[in-house]
């Protein structure tokens, strides 16, 4: 799915009045909301996009609050990687702890790209973590991710709440040993 514009900020990719919610349940139907109701042409109401899971963005995507209720949004909605020129880099690292992957490319190949899509919108597209690359079709862009991004993708090591409940009884004999872990207050 194309998506036009620069500094799309994570309070236009999710209102606040969204953030009020117990749980991420339900968060896909409030993406872009405002944007989506002020232009009925916005790409999250075009059907022809229905189903996508990458997403082609521009500069700065992400920017503003830190709320992890945007890439939340987007993982619900299937989005399972952005492609664009560049990300906030704490909603990167928000999107990297869903296993979101937010590959970085050139201006140039973003709009080759978004141009790709809008006029061929049943293209197959493909985002490889590992080399960076992503293909539309027979377009081939190069992209990259942070090595130590790319690197936990890669090895499975992306999400640290799995990582230490894999290794809970390491992670309590160690909660254990911290006299400050067993303090009674009352």
């Amino acid at each position: 799915m194309p998506l036009r514009g620069d500094e799309l900020d994570t309070d236009r990719i999710m209102p606040a009045r969204f953030l009020r919610a117990v749980s991420f349940d339900g968060l896909e139907r409030h993406l872009f909301e405002d944007d989506r109701a002020a232009d009925p042409g916005h790409a999250f109401n075009d059907p022809r996009y229905a189903g996508a899971s990458i997403l082609v963005v521009n500069a700065n995507f992400g920017c503003g609050s830190s709320r992890e209720h945007a890439p939340q949004g987007l993982v619900r909605a299937g989005i399972r990687a952005i492609v664009g020129e560049s990300f906030s880099e704490i909603f990167q690292g928000n999107a990297a702890m869903l296993g979101l992957p937010c590959f970085v490319a050139s201006h140039e190949a973003v709009e080759r790209l978004q141009t790709l899509i809008e006029t061929t919108p049943d293209v197959a597209i493909a985002a490889d973590v590992t080399s960076g690359a992503i293909t539309a079709g027979t377009m081939r862009i190069a992209a990259t991710l942070p090595a130590a991004l790319r690197d936990g993708f890669v090895s499975g090591q992306w999400n640290p709440t799995l990582m230490l409940l894999d290794r809970y009884d390491e992670v309590r004999a160690v909660a254990d040993r911290l006299p400050y872990m067993n303090w009674v207050i009352g």
